[in-house]
């Protein structure tokens, strides 16, 4: 399949898998393929496409990594179930170790691999962009199509750009009509 990517999805792929390494995190998921298609220098077409609906590209990037950041964050709810004051917590590591220690220690230490696995969102993601070419008569996949298969694919990098199109009072309806205009556009 990873034939049929014009040069700007290959960029894309590659600038998820750089996200991925910047967030340290052990795979790439869907929401590091919306963090490439929205900053990386192949987002042209889906960066118009945003812009269209009223979503900033580099809002959508914020948010995706925001969203990979909060995945890793420890939950304070959980431990003060337990009796366990993570504020508390917090302040002693700090005193004993320097300000941020339990963050820097929460974040997983990765060893240089040569390359990172995709998750089964990224994966299904990337399955449909290549359905999403086809339902659309294309020959080759593209940057638009890789952003309709996120969409499509309902997952979590999918729901943070319908989440800032509903915020600026668009949908995934209008978000896929202008991927889709855009696309033939390019």
């Amino acid at each position: 399949m990873f034939e049929r990517f014009t040069q700007p999805a290959r960029t894309v792929v590659r600038d998820a898998v750089v996200a991925a390494e910047q967030l340290r995190t052990d795979a790439v998921d869907s929401r590091h393929l919306v963090v490439a298609l929205a900053e990386g220098a192949a987002a042209g077409p889906v960066a118009a496409a945003l812009r269209s609906v009223g979503v900033e590209p580099a809002d959508v990037a914020a948010r995706a990594r925001a969203a990979v950041a909060a995945g890793d964050a420890l939950d304070g709810e959980a431990l003060a179930s337990l009796g366990i004051d993570l504020d508390a917590v917090r302040d002693r590591a700090d005193a004993a170790f320097g300000l941020g220690a339990l963050e820097r220690a929460a974040r997983p230490r990765l060893r240089r691999a040569r390359t990172r696995p995709f998750t089964t969102d990224a994966k299904k993601a990337l399955e449909l962009s290549l359905r999403e070419a086809v339902r659309l008569g294309d020959r080759g996949i593209d940057t638009p199509h890789l952003m309709l298969g996120v969409l499509r694919a309902d997952s979590p990098g999918g729901r943070v750009v319908v989440a800032l199109a509903g915020e600026a009072g668009s949908d995934l309806l209008a978000v896929r009509a202008a991927l889709e205009r855009e696309r033939s556009a390019a």
